[in-house]
């Protein structure tokens, strides 16, 4: 630039010579430079918008975890209606029912009943054959035994009193799953070097009274030296347990952190519309992915667990019943991604969104003049709803995702039917607002897709 003398303050000429029209070079130069900050604040806008979208992928399944994590123990009510299948499961019934029986019928010396027996009959004068007959019925005895015990425990285990045994029992000692997660071997359910028992203590008790009632006077003796029935055993437990704990840790605040990031990335977007698609699809994506490790982790589970500990349909059960409000949890979150993205892209200027939204104007403008027809007008009503259509548009599918927001647990039959009702509402305002005096309050831009 050349020097130039301080120009003092400015005068009346300087203003005048201000408004002057820019030369074409002038102007050549500032449409210039005004596109090239455009693009700079482009690219940067869009730089943001990839990582604030890159860390929500990332952080979206462990949102859902840590959310389904601290939900589990933290909530009782949650907890028991978790564990309170496992109750009435036959496999695991069945599992309950052989091991209780085993622990009852060790407890049972049939074998000193059949020396009594012996001595009873050697003393009084028995012949030999009929002492030594005396010995061979302990099979048949231990059998008889068996039979009547399996039986009584597995009306227990069967018994609806048993259900709400195990629920209370469970709401009582919630504080267990929070030991076995943190490490403590305290509770109904502990873990020790990798494995996790279930206390059932408190059943083993209830039968022993049956079988006493029963008759089988014997059955106080039952001795109480292993109470615990073996869930699954894992070299990787510690480090599972360290993961809990850290979700635990984050379970209130991921899930909020991850919902943030996915607002900021759609605002910061130069497009928001297909920023939204983006990160609608993504979650999608993210969504089922989570859903295939947990089919994964599955099988390693199963193949972890030896026969001998719990038996196969067993141990699925256990696992199913655990996990299946993250699985609900993770498939409800996949619906509500793709809904979402499908409305971005039918907001948009495709071909096929346009033919959509075209045939849904024709559908309800049709229904709306056979309404006129049939003399139903709505008059001003119908002036209002098609003057803000947009508005109207934009207010129900912000409703709907209020009330899948507020709605406790929601699940992909949930989300169906707010989706349903949101269309309801959109399709019945959309005829109500054509069956309005013709040509007034049309709003053609509302029928445009925001890009």
């Amino acid at each position: 630039m050349d020097n130039v003398a301080d120009p003092g303050p400015p005068g009346p000429g300087d203003a005048a010579r201000s408004r002057q029209p820019l030369s074409a070079g002038e102007r050549s130069d500032y449409e210039r430079l005004r596109r090239r900050a455009a693009v700079r604040h482009r690219r940067s806008r869009t730089a943001g918008a990839s990582v604030l979208l890159l860390l929500t992928l990332l952080l979206a399944p462990l949102a859902v975890v840590a959310a389904w994590v601290e939900d589990t123990v933290s909530d009782t009510d949650r907890y028991v209606s978790t564990v309170a299948p496992l109750a009435s499961d036959p496999a695991v019934q069945a599992v309950l029912t052989e091991r209780l029986t085993d622990r009852v019928v060790d407890g049972i010396d049939v074998e000193a009943v059949t020396d009594s027996l012996a001595r009873t009959l050697q003393d009084a004068g028995a012949p030999p054959r009929v002492v030594d007959g005396a010995a061979a019925l302990e099979a048949p005895l231990q059998n008889a035994v068996r039979t009547a015990v399996d039986r009584v425990v597995a009306g227990v285990i069967t018994s609806d009193a048993f259900q709400q045994v195990w629920e209370g029992a469970n709401r009582r000692s919630h504080a267990a799953v929070v030991n076995m997660l943190t490490g403590d071997r305290e509770g109904a359910l502990s873990e020790e070097n990798g494995t996790v028992r279930l206390n059932v203590g408190e059943v083993v008790d209830q039968v022993q009274q049956r079988l006493v009632d029963a008759g089988f006077e014997k059955a106080a003796a039952i001795p109480d030296t292993d109470r615990t029935v073996t869930l699954f055993e894992s070299e990787q437990l510690g480090k599972a347990q360290d993961a809990m704990r850290l979700l635990d840790v984050l379970g209130a605040w991921l899930p909020v952190l991850t919902v943030v990031l996915a607002a900021l990335a759609v605002w910061t977007a130069p497009a928001h519309r297909i920023m939204l698609l983006i990160t609608a699809a993504g979650v999608a994506v993210m969504m089922a992915v989570l859903l295939v490790a947990l089919a994964v982790v599955r099988r390693v589970y199963l193949d972890s667990v030896p026969p001998a500990a719990l038996p196969a349909d067993a141990a699925a059960a256990v696992f199913d019943t655990f996990v299946r409000f993250l699985r609900d949890s993770a498939l409800t979150l996949l619906v509500v991604a793709v809904v979402t993205a499908l409305i971005a892209y039918l907001y948009g200027p495709g071909r096929l969104a346009r033919g959509v939204r075209s045939t849904a104007d024709r559908s309800t403008s049709a229904a709306g003049r056979a309404l006129g027809r049939a003399g139903v007008h709505t008059g001003a009503l119908g002036a209002w709803l098609a003057r803000h259509r947009k508005w109207i548009t934009g207010a129900v599918l912000a409703g709907g995702a209020l009330a899948l927001l507020l709605w406790n647990h929601p699940s992909a039959g949930a989300v169906a039917l707010v989706l349903g009702i949101a269309l309801a509402v959109l399709i019945v305002s959309a005829v109500l607002a054509a069956a309005g005096p013709p040509g007034r309050g049309a709003d053609p831009a509302g029928r445009r897709a925001a890009t």
